[in-house]
């Protein structure tokens, strides 16, 4: 039996030039088959149909100004609350006069899940390079959208990008910045806040009641007591066990090369990594079509696919979905949670 969902997700174009319109469409059609939550997509509806007729899909399109007709609308449509992609797209020929419009919808789609009018968050991937070219200031859409919702409740926000897969969790300290910079960006207070929202987050979000964190050492072998870097008994270990103090179960540091076979990730549900790619490796080598991202510590709910914008194949019927399908899913399952329990 179908679930019943209230209010539609809201998912965003992307960069329009990648696979985010092929890998929308084709969820869409999948919607039945799959039991899909409502959505609507916030974009460009011209950059839809001109996909859709160069992938051979027969999606019909419908645009709509209001959140609250797209639950109505999808089952025999796909929705769309138009945003214009500002040039004639290109299919794998990304182009900066696109970066305003892949702002300004996700700046549409935060301002509707912080009024109400919509459940969760779903976004396509973007590329920051095109972005950084038009004077986009953050990092990555993690930051963007922590600043999008400090600025609307007026709340600071520590945002936590967390990889969740169905053979592993994980979450980066560090995010987008440079290998070379992670030894000064890493700090007792930054592990403790990153672990906290973790915890917080599983419990409340995931239904986890009793969150089980381990915490990987930054150093290969975990530093070997100091004789492969000081970082990791001089700046991890305290802060986990400050966490233990406050009654968070969380234990390391450990060796990252022994932390993610089998039996090793039957032991925690969430692996606090101390870098980027500590995180993402394991989590797309072990999940890399149904992993989703995640962003935890936000007052809404936010998920994306794991993937990135992949230019060389948008338009060429060769995406896959997966990813995006279970990001959708996801974010209507945390919505709902998050709802029980107010």
């Amino acid at each position: 039996m179908a679930i019943p969902f209230l209010r539609p997700l809201a998912l965003s174009q992307g960069d329009p030039a990648g696979i985010g319109p092929d890998i929308t469409l084709m969820a869409w059609l999948r919607r039945r088959e799959l039991g899909l939550p409502p959505f609507f997509l916030i974009g460009d509806p011209n950059v839809l149909a001109l996909r859709a007729r160069q992938l051979n899909l027969a999606v019909s399109i419908r645009e709509t100004d209001r959140a609250s007709e797209a639950a109505g609308l999808f089952a025999d449509a796909l929705p769309v609350m138009p945003v214009p992609a500002g040039i004639e797209v290109v299919a794998g020929e990304p182009h900066e006069a696109t970066a305003k419009g892949t702002i300004a919808a996700i700046e549409r789609a935060v301002s509707l899940v912080i009024g109400g009018e919509v459940l969760a968050v779903v976004t396509n991937p973007i590329s920051k390079a095109v972005l950084y070219d038009a004077g986009f200031r953050f990092p990555g859409h993690t930051e963007f959208l922590a600043d999008l919702a400090t600025r609307a409740t007026g709340k600071p926000v520590t945002p936590v990008m967390m990889l969740a897969g169905p053979k592993l969790r994980a979450i980066p300290v560090t995010i987008h910045i440079p290998v070379r910079d992670v030894p000064q960006a890493l700090t007792g207070g930054l592990i403790m806040e990153t672990c906290r929202i973790a915890h917080e987050d599983l419990r409340r979000r995931f239904g986890i009641e009793a969150p089980r964190l381990a915490v990987a050492g930054l150093n290969p072998h975990a530093g070997e007591g100091g004789a492969m870097g000081k970082e990791d008994e001089a700046i991890i270990r305290p802060a986990i066990e400050r966490l233990r103090d406050e009654g968070i179960d969380a234990i390391g540091p450990l060796p990252a090369d022994t932390m993610f076979h089998d039996e090793a990730r039957a032991r925690y549900d969430v692996a606090i990594c101390m870098y980027h790619d500590q995180a993402l490796i394991p989590a797309k080598t072990l999940g890399f079509d149904d992993s989703v991202n995640v962003t935890l510590g936000l007052p809404f709910v936010r998920t994306s696919p794991d993937h990135g914008t992949a230019f060389g194949i948008a338009g060429k019927g060769l995406a896959r979905e997966q990813s995006l399908v279970a990001a959708l899913k996801l974010a209507a399952q945390l919505g709902r949670s998050m709802e029980s329990r107010r």
